[in-house]
């Protein structure tokens, strides 16, 4: 049977809306999913059309910033079987995420789904990971993994993941993911997240909630039994130049010298003012959260804190705490995202004054018997 692979169009939408009520039973896409995927994601639908019409497609989508896709639906027409339809969807569903400078490609499939999985084993796939409850019929599903450039092998160190509750929480939710990473008896909670935040924030960003400075970050950490060290290249308060109202800035002032005299007063140690040496930071047992500029993830310029949970040769990996559904993304799909050093360099910079900052956690030397929330 001849097939032909190629983009969808809006002319395929009845096709493809026909398919998948004929390939699925439940977590179907819609009409208006099928739009959206074609004219306004960033993603890659590619149909399969045969002399009986759309016999096929594979949807990829893409993490900005990122080197990471993600296979979110394939679907091959039950007439269409034996002619190897599966593979070759599977093909360029890795073609397309190579041509997005991809190096890993992530999906997710039913355990029950015996044929999917061996089609993906077949192509290198290897699970990472199950997660409970993911279909509508509340079936757990696999989560399986490529990484499509055969560059290095990396090794995926241990850290749990928690996503933000507020949108002014990134830094606590990070410094919890942290914590529970060196010590397996905490338990990372929204009233730790907002208790947090209210240690550790400047008070005002903007015109909305306050954001954590990496002063109040690495203050609440060190009252909390762990050694950490700290990064700031710039000195005075952070993030003036985003607040008009000069009542807010004196405050603000007023809170960052607070912080300092703390700091002075601290186990808190003094990080040079340069790129970060991550493989050594990670080589020592550090969990270093770092302060990044969302543009090169989300086109929106806001400092955004941010986990590293690995690195290798080619890649920096990360947990962003930030799960925005509106993107189609899921909390795997924030965890363990792979950056390549370049970007990551890029995206550790924040506004015109290059703004470096970072907070790195180690297990303590010793408890405190004092800290408030320590397990």
């Amino acid at each position: 049977m001849k097939l032909d692979l190629r983009p969808a169009t809006s002319e395929d939408l009845s096709a493809l809306v026909e398919l998948e009520n004929r390939c699925f039973e439940i977590d179907r896409l819609s009409r208006r999913n099928f739009q959206w995927m074609i004219n306004r994601a960033h993603a890659s639908l590619i149909v399969a059309e045969g002399d009986a019409g759309v016999l096929g497609y594979a949807l990829v989508l893409f993490h900005q910033g990122t080197s990471l896709a993600r296979l979110y639906s394939i679907a091959a027409d039950p007439r269409a079987r034996g002619i190897g339809l599966g593979q070759r969807l599977l093909d360029a569903a890795e073609n397309a995420a190579r041509e997005h400078d991809c190096a890993y490609l992530r999906l997710e499939v039913r355990p029950d789904n015996r044929t999917a999985i061996a089609l993906y084993e077949r192509n290198g796939y290897r699970p990472f990971a199950t997660v409970s409850d993911y279909y509508e019929d509340h079936s757990e599903a696999l989560r399986f993994e490529k990484r499509i450039h055969q560059l290095s092998a990396s090794r995926r160190r241990l850290a749990p993941f928690y996503r933000q509750t507020t949108e002014f929480t990134c830094g606590p939710a990070c410094l919890m993911m942290a914590m529970a990473a060196l010590d397996s008896s905490y338990r990372m909670t929204r009233r730790d997240e907002l208790r947090l935040w209210r240690e550790a924030t400047t008070i005002y960003m903007t015109a909305g909630h306050g954001g954590c400075s990496p002063h109040g970050l690495a203050l609440a950490a060190w009252r909390r039994g762990f050694r950490v060290g700290l990064q700031v290249n710039v000195r005075g308060p952070l993030f003036l130049d985003g607040v008009r109202s000069e009542e807010k800035r004196a405050v603000m002032r007023v809170v960052h010298e607070d912080f300092c005299s703390e700091l002075e007063q601290s186990g808190v140690e003094d990080l040079r003012g340069g790129p970060l040496d991550i493989p050594a930071l990670l080589a020592a047992g550090g969990k270093p959260l770092v302060l990044i500029s969302s543009y090169r993830l989300t086109r929106s310029k806001a400092p955004h804190w941010i986990l590293v949970t690995d690195c290798d040769e080619d890649f920096i990996y990360l947990h962003d705490p930030d799960v925005d559904h509106s993107l189609h993304r899921q909390p795997l799909d924030c965890q363990h995202v792979p950056v390549s050093h370049g970007e990551f360099e890029k995206m550790s910079r924040f506004g015109r004054s290059k703004l470096r900052a970072a907070v790195v956690l180690y297990k303590g030397e010793q408890e405190r018997d004092q800290s408030p929330t320590k397990k």
